[in-house]
C-alpha cells in the first residue's frame, strides 16, 4: 500500500456500513491499519471488507447493534483476544430523527439516545482497558475518536432538539474523558461536522438536512479529518475539528 503511517496498529469503526464510517474505514486501511467493520447490516460490512481486500487493506466484520450492551463487549474481548490490542476506536454509529418537541414520536428520541449516546458509552467502555494498554505499546499513543456533529457546539434548529441534546452530551463525555486519559497516553477527540452527503441527509433520516442539492461535505471529507487526528506525531493531540461545506451559513 502507498502508506503505512498505522502500519501494526487495529482500528475499531461503528457504523461501518456506509457513509462516514465506510469512508473511515477505507481511510484507515489505507494508512496501514487492520479495520474492524462493526455494524447491524452484515451483507454490506462483507462488501466493504471484499473493497479493503481488493485495495491491498486487511478488514475484518462483526455484525453487531451498539445499543446492546453486552454483545458490544463480547466483541471488543474477542477483538482483544484475536489482535492483542486495540488502538483505535471511531465512534460514529448514529441515528437522527428531528421535528418539533409538539409532534415528535418518543420512540424516536429514545432510540438518538440510545444510539447517539448509549451506542458510544458501550463502546468506549467495552473498548478501554484495550485501548489504553495499546497507547504502551507500537506508537506510544492512542486514540478514541467520536463523531459528533455541528449540532453538538450549537442548537440549528427548533426541530434539532433531541439529536442535538445527544451529540452535546457525547462531547461532553468526551471532553471528560480526555482529562481522565492524558496521564495514559489515549488522545481523545470529537469531530463536528455540517451538512454531510450521506444516507440519513438523502432521504434515510426524518427531518435531516436535504443534501441532495448544493455542494455540501463528503463523507471521505470527514473521514480524511479522522486520519489527520489519528495520525499525528505521538506529542500531539488534536481533540476537536469542526467542519463546514464552504457554502454553509448556520
Amino acid at each position: 500500500m502507498a502508506s503505512a503511517r498505522l502500519g501494526e496498529t487495529v482500528a475499531v469503526v461503528t457504523g461501518a456500513s456506509s457513509g462516514i464510517g465506510e469512508a473511515t474505514a477505507r481511510a484507515l486501511a489505507a494508512e496501514g491499519a487492520t479495520v474492524v467493520l462493526l455494524a447491524r447490516r452484515r451483507d454490506r460490512l462483507d462488501e466493504l471488507v471484499a473493497t479493503i481486500g481488493s485495495d491491498g487493506g486487511t478488514a475484518h466484520a462483526h455484525e453487531v447493534d451498539v445499543t446492546d450492551a453486552s454483545a458490544v463487549a463480547e466483541v471488543m474481548t474477542s477483538l482483544a483476544e484475536q489482535f492483542g490490542r486495540i488502538d483505535i476506536l471511531v465512534n460514529n454509529a448514529g441515528f437522527l430523527a428531528n421535528s418539533l418537541a409538539r409532534d415528535a414520536d418518543l420512540d424516536d428520541w429514545h432510540r438518538m439516545l440510545d444510539v447517539n449516546v448509549g451506542g458510544v458509552l458501550n463502546t468506549t467502555h467495552a473498548a478501554l482497558p484495550h485501548v489504553v494498554a495499546a497507547a504502551g505499546d507500537v506508537r506510544g499513543v492512542a486514540d478514541i475518536v467520536t463523531v459528533s456533529s455541528l449540532a453538538g457546539r450549537r442548537v440549528p434548529t427548533a426541530e434539532s432538539n433531541v439529536y442535538s441534546a445527544t451529540k452535546h452530551a457525547v462531547n461532553a463525555f468526551s471532553e471528560a474523558l480526555r482529562r481522565e486519559l492524558v496521564g495514559e497516553r489515549v488522545r481523545v477527540g470529537v469531530v463536528e461536522p455540517g451538512v454531510v452527503r450521506s444516507e440519513m441527509t438523502t432521504g434515510g433520516g426524518k427531518g435531516a438536512p436535504d443534501a441532495t442539492t448544493g455542494d455540501p461535505l463528503h463523507a471521505e471529507d470527514i473521514a480524511d479529518a479522522i486520519v489527520y487526528m489519528v495520525t499525528r506525531p505521538d506529542h500531539v493531540a488534536v481533540n476537536e475539528i469542526l467542519i463546514r461545506p464552504t457554502e454553509q451559513e448556520r
